[in-house]
């Protein structure tokens, strides 16, 4: 549980929606994106709108949502695994919103001149710094599509494109996250709720599960 929860904090920072110059505009959809954390690769949907995101993959046994709201003062994680039937839910506090956003890295932008196409998207490198570990990194950018902003992808917002493949940060962790495609798709119906028969719990009560923060 410790493991999948780390990758589900990871995957709900991953920034995959922000404004920039582009060709294409999506309002809604879904963005396809694979990762590799902790020596596992995860592939994840992300599903957005103009007010809301939920990010879906499968850890194991278990099925976990990631659910923000794009003002930034709502998140829920679901955790759903069949077999041991537990279906739990826990929901930020204002407050712990707040912490979490507060851990996005400080990041510095470097723009390159060298470009290649990733998964059928024109992409530019770009140089990143991460100013609290003075680490760097290659991102690569797209101006071919734009995405609604959100909070948690403010921390990208000066790399002059849409990220296809760069890094997501998560407690002192770099981990390489990559855009297999977007399309413009309506989210299939209570994709952004808590359904009904999940049981709610605190943030607090999620660590104990997995063995404390």
């Amino acid at each position: 549980m410790n493991t999948k929860l780390k990758i589900a904090l990871s995957l709900a920072f991953t920034a995959v929606a922000f404004s920039a110059s582009a060709q294409k505009t999506y309002t809604e959809g879904v963005v396809t994106i694979s990762m590799d954390m902790m020596g596992q690769s995860i592939e994840a949907k992300n599903y957005f709108s103009t007010d809301s995101t939920a990010i879906v993959f499968a850890a194991g046994p278990a099925n976990i949502k990631v659910l923000t709201n794009n003002k930034g003062t709502y998140m829920a994680y679901l955790v759903d695994v069949p077999v041991a039937s537990i279906k739990k839910a826990a929901i930020a506090t204002p407050a712990e919103v707040e912490e979490e956003l507060g851990k996005l890295p400080a990041l510095t932008f470097v723009k390159t001149t060298e470009t290649k196409i990733i998964n059928g998207f024109n992409c530019k490198k770009v140089t990143v710094t991460d100013t609290k570990t003075n680490k760097t990194y290659d991102f690569w950018v797209t101006n071919d599509v734009s995405l609604p902003s959100t909070p948690m992808s403010k921390v990208y917002e000066k790399a002059g494109g849409v990220p296809i493949q760069y890094y997501s940060f998560r407690d002192g962790q770099s981990s390489q996250v990559t855009v297999k495609s977007i399309v413009a798709e309506k989210a299939p119906a209570g994709t952004f709720a808590v359904p009904s028969n999940y049981d709610r719990i605190t943030m607090d009560e999620l660590n104990a599960m997995r063995g404390g923060k």
